[in-house]
């Protein structure tokens, strides 16, 4: 009995931390799947951003084997993050959405592909729809790519085209990015980057994180053998302006903050000429509340240039040497060539 007790106390030490704003409905609803979680070397923690619904007396009421971690303020995504598990302690961090179901053995997998090697710093399990689970969800799919402008898709879906799971991308292979729905990161990694980006409050934020740990010479993977499902939009879904307005800001801040100079400037000159476009279509369409959200975006961007200068880390990689990379134009190959699945793609 205390041999095999051993052996069960060896896996890696591994908390999950949820984090949560006015999230009480959620909480009631995904929850339980998370406490229902197999695996021996567990904390289960909710960091919770100043709510002000009963959020936490409800864990404390109903689930006292949850540990309660409070900010004494709304940080964002990232700056809670931050907040919350520079008081934690583990091998593994898993951030997860508060949307988010998940199966009983869901972490292993994960944590046994990520232990293969030491230059693994972050992984994700495929992420598909919480409502239609042969689904991919939009958040994450099965891993995050960008494209030589730094466009952001995913290995199942491409701008609003998600796919439905078939197996297609059953092969674990190297991504850029892992989504923050279900972001997997050992310790030390993050503690070496110092974490989320806290000025881009929300999306993009992983994205940047592991742009920099690419930067550094770690790998990004995803994991098939596991898989979560998510509601998505939790927060602020796809028709909020504001969202608009962080994507658009947060994909120009991370460009400048991890392209090697040169690359930075000519990359950002065009990604400003692709979002004149969305500028317009928008304005064409009769929504000039995400036209603003855009002017706005460009605005803070060029606002911020010096404060974004001086984070850039020592090290910037040519995009086009990174992993997860396609070389192309996601806009030309989706609008232009009609390319809808990841699987259709040149590489």
């Amino acid at each position: 009995m205390e041999i095999k007790l051993l052996l069960i106390n060896m896996e890696p030490s591994v908390a999950v931390v949820i984090l949560n704003w006015n999230g009480k409905k959620l909480l009631e609803q995904f929850l339980p799947s998370v406490v229902e979680t197999e695996y021996a070397n567990l904390q289960l923690i909710v960091g919770d951003n100043a709510s002000t619904d009963d959020s936490v007396a409800f864990i404390k009421k109903h689930y006292p084997q949850v540990a309660i971690i409070e900010n004494d303020q709304n940080y964002g995504f990232a700056g809670g993050y931050n907040h919350i598990l520079a008081k934690v302690e583990a091998d593994y961090f898993v951030l997860l959405n508060s949307d988010v179901e998940v199966p009983k053995n869901w972490i292993k997998p994960v944590i046994e592909q990520m232990q293969q090697d030491d230059r693994i710093a972050v992984a994700q399990p495929k992420v598909k729809w919480q409502l239609q689970k042969t689904q991919f969800e939009y958040a994450g799919a099965g891993g995050g790519f960008i494209d030589a402008y730094a466009f952001p898709f995913c290995r199942g879906r491409i701008f609003d085209h998600v796919e439905t799971d078939e197996g297609q991308y059953n092969t674990p292979v190297d991504i850029f990015w892992a989504s923050g729905a279900a972001f997997f990161i050992k310790s030390k990694a993050w503690q070496q980057v110092n974490g989320l980006d806290e000025d881009l409050f929300a999306h993009m934020e992983e994205i940047d994180l592991c742009w920099r740990l690419k930067n550094l010479g770690y790998r990004i993977v995803s994991c098939p053998d596991a898989e979560v499902y998510h509601v998505g939009g939790g927060t602020l879904n796809a028709n909020n302006p504001y969202k608009t307005y962080l994507n658009f800001r947060n994909n120009l801040v991370i460009m400048q903050k991890n392209l090697p100079l040169g690359d930075a400037y000519w990359r950002i000159f065009v990604r400003l000429w692709f979002d004149l476009s969305a500028w317009f279509q928008f304005l064409i369409k009769g929504k000039p509340q995400f036209t603003l959200a855009i002017s706005k975006a460009h605005f803070h961007f060029f606002k911020q240039l010096g404060k974004t200068a001086k984070k850039r880390g020592t090290v910037q990689i040519p995009i086009t040497a990174l992993s997860g990379v396609y070389k192309g134009s996601i806009v030309w190959a989706y609008f232009i060539k009609k390319i809808k699945a990841f699987s259709q793609l040149r590489w």
